[in-house]
């Protein structure tokens, strides 16, 4: 049975558990104007139309992690990004805090990985809900069963890393680690913080990378995030930061 760690309940969070959902993002929003909807963890068996990044399709089926956690108003619009980096270090904590085998990295803006595969992705959405106070939905999908495949990408699960561990093992904790991280964060004053736990289990500085971005791609070493979160890349002709993109580990050279 799924169910919210001892801490996460503690601290008022709570939980909606369904069998199926067309998408536990969607689902979250439009719960934000429910009274009492803050804090609300949303988890569902199987998603029918789960989706990730850019309209991707996000393949959902059961036995894998679909839980979205919705918070009502829990910064600045201009500071809610910044969440993705909290889901990101939570994440990583739990599979660390899980003893899951293989080296664990972040990669910017969105994923886990292991051993360089994509284990877990996540999926912040945002809804004005009044003139000056917006609904931040930041779902996590994570491998548990089964690793689906994506194109360009190593996917893994934590079955073939050899952890055998269940969606409620996982969950009971991510739950824990997240209301943790929602702490240090503290509504965006403690991002700085934040910033320097996903940068110890990010990438390591240096790594040769390639950014696809509309426009077309950027070649060089990841250099960490800066105060906002933006990836700071060394190339050739110095130093640029991006708001958005793609991340691909490439060859050294």
């Amino acid at each position: 049975m799924i169910r919210l760690g001892d801490v996460a309940s503690a601290a008022g969070y709570s939980l909606v558990s369904l069998q199926s959902v067309d998408s536990t993002n969607r689902l979250a929003l439009d719960l934000a104007q429910q009274a009492g909807a803050n804090r609300t963890w949303v988890v569902s068996e199987v998603q029918r139309e789960g989706r990730g990044r850019h309209g991707r399709v996000w393949e959902s089926p059961a036995g894998n992690l679909y839980a979205t956690l919705l918070l009502v108003a829990p910064c600045t619009v201009a500071d809610s990004p910044k969440l993705g980096f909290v889901a990101g270090v939570a994440l990583a904590e739990t599979l660390k805090a899980l003893r899951v085998p293989g080296d664990v990295r972040l990669k910017w803006p969105n994923d886990v990985l292991v051993e360089g595969a994509k284990l877990a992705g996540i999926l912040l959405e945002g809804r004005m809900i009044s003139a000056d106070k917006q609904a931040v939905a930041i779902g996590m999908g994570l491998n548990i069963a089964s690793a689906p495949e994506i194109a360009d990408r190593r996917t893994v699960s934590l079955g073939a890393l050899g952890a055998a561990l269940t969606r409620e093992d996982v969950f009971r904790v991510l739950s824990e680690q997240m209301t943790a991280a929602m702490t240090t964060f503290a509504r965006g004053a403690g991002f700085f913080s934040v910033r320097d736990a996903w940068s110890r289990l990010s990438l390591p500085p240096g790594t040769p990378i390639t950014v696809k971005v509309p426009a077309g791609e950027h070649a060089g070493r990841f250099a960490g995030i800066d105060g906002q979160g933006r990836l700071k890349l060394d190339t050739a002709a110095g130093q640029m930061t991006l708001d958005a993109g793609d991340v691909f580990v490439t060859s050294a050279g």
